[in-house]
């Protein structure tokens, strides 16, 4: 139509209400979603925050008024090292203990050790530097050992033995020229040097007695009920056999007549009064060569011996002057011969023949006590278990696996030494080849021993056979070294315990019990109030 062209079309008048009507609904239900998220928010958060203030002030409350005790930290580790600087060769040996000690003396174990290579520090007599030299590369072991931080806290000490005590019965000058190097070479490590000495014989054999009987756990021992404690028991004798002496030591309730070989002790809150005798020159080394120059001085020195000891047809030659240049020897040093001139032996693997000149090294007339061991020396009877280590225990071993014999009893041992001497050296060999330089002095060295034992300190067929033949007990080898650390730690002060405050184990266990229980409590409200919450809201929903 051209009348309508531009006019609007034509509507209901009732459509705009509707709309809003429509607008003023759904502004009421968002509304109402929001009041209830609101609600449900205020019903939810609000508790939460004073409950969990009203926890940790209760703990905090609990931790103020809970009685507290004083908690000992575990202490840390004392380190000690003992040079053994013995005839024949040196040892370096590291020990460890707990900074606090048991009863002054502390509970030592053996961290590592190390062997010098070469002989021993007298052997090196002359030689300017030499011996401080053969100690460096166990020095330098030692330094990564011990932890850099206690390097300057670990004290060293070196002990020499009969090897250094002959030296200084003979040269002196040379002994102390000797400690003194080996002294300033130690000194140039970073470590706390104690000095150098010289032992004597009777406290060689105490710290060995010293050492097997606290390996063995005779003074102390570690419980079921995590404390140490003594055990009580009877303690065992030591017997050591070196390169230049030997030793007895043993706990006797007898008199000593001769009060030189008493020597007392005390360790771990005991008194131990012990008889002890250290034979110098009848070690390995120089009973061999006392042995031999006796030889030499029975037959003549002519060029050639004969020696009863040494395999039949078994040749050696050696210089003169290695019989004569030692201070055990000079009683059959003759009164003019040539040091550089040879001397060939010859081995006959005479039994007899080498158990009579064995016997002769040793002096068993003139006792001025009651009794005696050998040369006008006292010794009491022996009693109870012993443990013999050193060279009584290679020596002993090799009779073993040489023989098949057990040798456990004086005739056993009598018999396997009659054995070893009767064998040929080409029969040694096949026994034992990584022993073949030494393979000539085993029947010799088995007579010794059997003489030593049963004629000298007269152990027989009952006390014999509660000797310990051994090398090691435990992870510790045997030997004063560890005895002499174990002393010289009774010395050392005790680091102080490090203490810390602790509660009970009942103070925790009722705070953990708090604590899970007002836990507990918190997780229940929160989740009622949930599921209250959505009760509620399910409800308005239906409503509107």
């Amino acid at each position: 139509m051209p009348g309508t062209a531009g006019k609007p079309p034509a509507t209901s008048p009732c459509c705009p209400l509707l709309k809003v009507d429509a607008q003023i609904a759904i502004g009421r239900r968002i509304g109402a979603a929001l009041e209830r998220s609101r609600s449900m928010a205020q019903h939810c958060a609000h508790p939460v925050v004073p409950i969990a203030l009203l926890v940790f002030g209760l703990v905090a409350i609990l931790l103020l008024t809970i009685p507290t005790e004083d908690v000992r930290e575990a202490p840390g580790f004392m380190y000690g090292i003992v040079l053994d600087a013995g005839s024949s060769h040196t040892a370096l040996y590291i020990y460890k203990w707990p900074a606090d000690k048991q009863n002054g003396t502390g509970v030592v174990t053996q961290h590592s050790e190390c062997h010098v290579n070469g002989g021993g520090i007298s052997s090196y007599a002359g030689q300017q530097g030499a011996a401080g030299q053969s100690l460096e590369a166990c020095l330098d072991q030692a330094v990564k050992d011990i932890p850099k931080e206690r390097h300057q806290l670990t004290p060293v000490y070196l002990g020499a033995t009969a090897g250094m005590r002959l030296l200084n019965i003979s040269s002196p000058e040379l002994s102390v020229q000797i400690l003194q190097e080996v002294g300033h070479k130690i000194q140039s490590y970073p470590f706390s040097y104690q000095g150098a000495a010289i032992l004597s014989g009777q406290e060689e054999g105490a710290y060995g007695w010293v050492t097997v009987n606290y390996l063995l756990e005779n003074f102390i021992k570690y419980g079921f009920v995590g404390r140490w404690f003594s055990p009580g028991r009877p303690t065992v004798g030591a017997l050591d056999f070196g390169g230049a002496s030997t030793q007895i030591t043993f706990v006797t309730q007898e008199e000593l007549e001769d009060q030189r070989d008493m020597m007392k002790l005390r360790l771990y809150g005991h008194e131990y009064s012990l008889y002890t005798h250290s034979f110098l020159c009848y070690g390995q080394d120089q009973v061999l060569k006392r042995l031999l120059a006796h030889i030499v001085k029975s037959q003549g020195d002519s060029g050639s011996v004969t020696h009863p000891c040494y395999p039949a047809g078994h040749n050696r030659t050696l210089k003169l002057n290695s019989i004569f240049n030692s201070p055990c020897t000079a009683k059959y040093k003759p009164s003019s011969f040539d040091s550089q001139a040879s001397l060939t032996i010859q081995g006959s693997g005479h039994y007899e023949h080498c158990l009579s000149n064995v016997s002769e090294i040793f002096s068993f007339d003139g006792c001025p006590f009651s009794q005696c061991s050998f040369d006008k020396v006292f010794q009491p009877n022996v009693t109870g278990g012993f443990m013999a280590f050193s060279a009584f225990y290679y020596s002993h071993s090799f009779l073993q696996r040489a023989t098949s014999i057990t040798a456990s009893t004086p005739s056993q041992l009598e018999e396997a030494s009659k054995t070893v001497c009767r064998m040929t050296f080409k029969e040694m060999l096949l026994l034992a080849p990584k022993l073949k330089s030494r393979l000539q002095d085993y029947c010799a060295i088995s007579v010794y021993v059997k003489i030593l034992m049963l004629r000298g300190y007269g152990f027989d067929e009952t006390s014999f056979p509660r000797i310990s033949f051994q090398k090691k007990a435990g992870d510790a080898s045997l030997g004063w070294a560890l005895g002499y650390m174990l002393s010289l730690s009774s010395l050392l002060p005790a680091e102080t315990v490090g203490l810390r405050k602790a509660l009970t184990p009942g103070a925790w266990g009722t705070l953990i019990f708090l604590f899970v229980l007002l836990l507990a409590a918190v997780l229940v409200f929160i989740v009622f109030q949930a599921r209250g919450g959505k009760k509620k809201g399910g409800s308005e929903s239906t409503i509107l």
